[in-house]
């Protein structure tokens, strides 16, 4: 049995990323080599990691200002809506403060918007239902807030509109950032096609799936909240071409990792549907050769992922980042894991 308790370890505060790096690239890199040993660098140093035929598997959806504030209708205390997705007129919801909110109530949203909710919908989330006509994302353009995770102690401003997005955002239907995407501005993107590798997208809409803690002492009766997902027939074709040249897949990020990991990597065309694929140590993992991912927080799904690839030593990897400084979670720095010995 693999226990929760094994993926937790202590992180002192002041490691936790609170704003992003001045620019894309500037955050540090901690290399996990295929032998065992581990090298301190920058993000902006992938490129030279590269080899011809590589190729960079990117998540290019799009998050979306997903939390709303309002207040219970003939009542003074403030509510919390963190959207998750949309199932036809309802919508999946985190609601705070959820104890005080029975179904039924209603919740005078920013913007004079009524918002009924109803009963659970699993995994500790509410349905939730807009009024007809209404354009839920318009709204959310208009009155949301970014949906920053809770250990960044702030309010969300401008500049997390702008950075808490991957600069190849497309499809909108995320509530929290495919993080080791941040990392990567134009220029980047530019360099990486110089040096040989071809970048190609899929899409996973983060949601619960992906952010929320898993809860089973025992991690493997854990379960994650579904995602969808969707391959374009162009990143098949390229998957395919890859193997073919001898070249590595390199997955930015877990979603990404989540999702070739999800697919049929051997369909022809377009592919899409939805995942709950739990990653843990002794899973089988087909097709990621390197993940470049951050560092993530005890006990989350995130973190047995990173183990199911690398193996246990993720712990020695987590320790050498802490005793040099590394920046960890959202807005912090990154790994290049190349897969060794598990």
């Amino acid at each position: 049995m693999t226990n929760l308790g094994d993926f937790d370890f202590e992180l002192p505060p002041h490691l936790i990323a609170q704003e992003p790096p001045a620019r894309r690239r500037d955050a540090r890199l901690l290399v996990w080599l295929g032998d065992g040993r581990y090298e301190h660098a920058a993000v902006s140093d992938i490129v030279a990691r590269l080899r011809p035929d590589d190729l960079l598997v990117i998540n290019d959806t799009k998050v979306f200002p997903a939390r709303l504030f309002g207040r219970k209708r003939n009542g003074e205390a403030q509510v919390e809506v963190l959207l998750v997705r949309a199932q036809g007129r309802r919508w999946e919801a985190l609601v705070r403060p959820g104890r005080r909110l029975p179904p039924g109530t209603t919740v005078d949203l920013a913007g004079d918007v009524p918002l009924e909710v109803g009963e659970s919908s699993g995994f500790r989330l509410r349905w939730v239902q807009f009024p007809d006509g209404l354009d839920v994302f318009d709204h959310c353009r208009r009155h949301g807030h970014v949906p920053l995770p809770p250990y960044i102690e702030r309010s969300d401003d401008h500049d997390d509109a702008e950075r808490y997005q991957t600069v190849f955002a497309r499809e909108t239907g995320s509530v929290a950032a495919p993080t080791a995407g941040l990392h990567f501005d134009q220029q980047l993107l530019t360099d990486v096609v110089a040096a040989g590798a071809t970048v190609a997208p899929v899409c996973l809409h983060v949601g619960p799936g992906t952010f929320r803690p898993v809860t089973a002492d025992d991690v493997a009766r854990g379960t994650l909240h579904s995602e969808s997902y969707s391959v374009p027939k162009t990143t098949s074709e390229a998957l395919r071409a890859c193997r073919a040249a001898g070249g590595r897949v390199i997955a930015v990020g877990t979603t990404v990792c989540r999702t070739l990991e999800s697919m049929d990597p051997t369909a022809v065309g377009d592919q899409s549907g939805e995942t709950d694929l739990f990653l843990q140590p002794g899973s089988r993992l087909r097709v990621v050769d390197v993940l470049m991912t951050n560092f993530h927080l005890p006990g989350s799904s995130l973190i047995m992922l990173v183990a199911a690839f690398a193996g246990p030593r993720w712990k020695q990897a987590y320790a050498t980042a802490i005793e040099h400084g590394y920046r960890f979670y959202s807005y912090g720095d990154a790994n290049w894991i190349e897969r060794g010995q598990t």
